[in-house]
């Protein structure tokens, strides 16, 4: 079996799997120390808002600037403005500096509306950030890889609500109920017409030997930060790498998986099932490329 790269196995900062299912160690209200929000609020209501989970190294965020992105898409999408990316930035800032390595959870909630669905006359949006403190994901999980299974839970197909992060995560928090083995981790979700959407909190890339392939996420799932830098240095690196529905027979026929979140990076499939992976049989150099990026700390340029 050849040996993985030096650098997926061992150089660099640790995966942020880690992280402690406990109490935040700070949490921001619209700039301020709190740790409530008024029951008013359509987030709480309605699911009526927005997140982004964004790891924190060297007190500073990984792809900011992707998460931001992303975040302006999901507002777009609910027809609301956001508050200043600025504002944002300086709250993230004062949240993640003293962090080390950790994990940044941004809310963004329409706020405080009437009892009903229908939108209030004036938006005054919700900020919330949440940081946490984590520790390295064990290196037997990342070296030889995870054990996955398929969930029964099928993924909601709403277009308009499809690739952005909105709080109503009811369809993961089902799939993610099926299943209490500590060896599991992670499950993939099916559309209504069998095509894998992903996982519960990742994307899901299938390696043929030669090309790369990830569902669609254009009808439902999400269009994960780390996916897109996947499928960008696939690129770069002249590997074909198309955006399609995946069926569970091109699963089973695959050379191998692998998984990609903001918080994870990249954990390589050693098992789906009954169906066993090689590791050493994905293009372990891109993946070690897709992983360093991903948990680079930077803040963009001003």
């Amino acid at each position: 079996m050849a040996d993985r790269p030096p650098s997926f196995r061992t150089s660099g900062p640790p995966d942020l799997g880690g992280v402690s299912a406990g109490d935040p160690c700070r949490v921001l209200v619209d700039g301020c120390d709190l740790d409530r929000i008024p029951v008013a609020d359509r987030g709480l209501h309605y699911g009526d808002g927005l997140f982004e989970t964004i790891p924190i190294r060297d007190g500073m965020p990984c792809l900011w600037d992707r998460h931001m992105a992303r975040l302006a898409l999901g507002a777009g999408r609910l027809g609301f403005v956001l508050p200043s990316l600025g504002i944002l930035r300086d709250e993230a800032a004062r949240s993640s500096a003293e962090l080390g390595c950790g994990i940044l959870k941004l809310i963004v909630t329409r706020g405080v509306g009437g009892r009903g669905y229908r939108l209030p006359a004036s938006v005054h949006p919700r900020r919330i950030l949440l940081s946490y403190a984590a520790s390295p994901i064990p290196d037997p999980l990342v070296n030889g890889g995870v054990a996955i299974r398929y969930c029964e839970t099928p993924a909601s197909v709403n277009p308009r609500l499809a690739g952005i992060k909105h709080l109503n995560r009811l369809d993961s928090v089902l799939a993610r109920a099926e299943w209490d083995d500590a060896q599991i981790a992670e499950g993939l979700m099916c559309d209504e017409d069998g095509s894998v959407v992903g996982g519960t909190m990742t994307n899901l890339f299938v390696w043929d030997g030669v090309a790369l392939v990830t569902p669609s996420v254009e009808r439902c799932g999400i269009a994960g930060t780390v996916r897109a830098v996947a499928i960008e240095t696939a690129a770069r690196a002249g590997i074909a790498c198309p955006v399609r529905p995946v069926t569970r027979e091109e699963i089973d026929r695959a050379a191998g998986l692998f998984l990609t979140n903001a918080r994870i990076g990249v954990w390589p499939v050693a098992r789906l099932g009954d169906r066993l992976y090689d590791a050493d049989r994905l293009p372990l150099d891109l993946l070690t490329r897709v992983r360093q990026t991903a948990h680079t700390p930077r803040w963009p340029a001003p």
